[in-house]
């Protein structure tokens, strides 16, 4: 589980990033280097690989779908897609054991559709640096809302989740 302790800056209107402590989890994934045109399709293939895998391990899954990016993004995107898992998941097909980062990471959660997710990493990105702190390379999204066909994009929470230092 993230265990964590929280620094806010507080606020009114849209969320205010805060500063969380994690430790570092479990995952199982699906890792690849997707163009950006492909990202959608590599969720939801990986998604299908990974409840096969994990469902036919008996493996908990802790948390709800993330992806971990790995570098910048570009044309193409080094990505992780996966869960927290309670226990190390067997290799099997594309499915593999990874890991997201303990220590002193940003939060900010965004509201609203996937298409706006590019200005809350900008504006989380902002908040990191007029503190003085460097921001990691890798960073991952965390889908708090589980998105369907029928729902109002508004609905749709992500964290958003970038390691600093400084």
């Amino acid at each position: 589980m993230n265990t964590h302790t929280h620094e806010s800056d507080g606020g009114a209107g849209a969320p205010e990033p805060e500063l969380v402590t994690l430790e570092p989890v479990t995952t199982a994934v699906v890792r690849g280097i997707v163009p950006m045109a492909g990202l959608r399709d590599f969720f939801d293939t990986s998604f299908t690989a990974l409840a096969k895998t994990v469902g036919a391990q008996r493996i908990p899954l802790l948390s709800p779908a993330f992806g971990l990016y790995h570098g910048p993004v570009g044309e193409t995107v080094d990505l992780e897609v996966g869960f927290v898992t309670d226990g190390a998941v067997r290799p099997e097909a594309e499915v593999v054991a990874g890991a997201l980062p303990g220590g002193r990471v940003a939060r900010l959660t965004h509201s609203g559709s996937f298409d706006g997710l590019g200005s809350s990493w900008e504006r989380l990105r902002s908040w990191i640096v007029a503190r003085g702190m460097t921001a990691g390379e890798d960073r991952w999204e965390v889908y708090v809302t589980e998105p369907s066909p029928d729902m109002d994009p508004r609905d749709l929470r992500t964290e958003l989740n970038w390691p600093v230092t400084g």
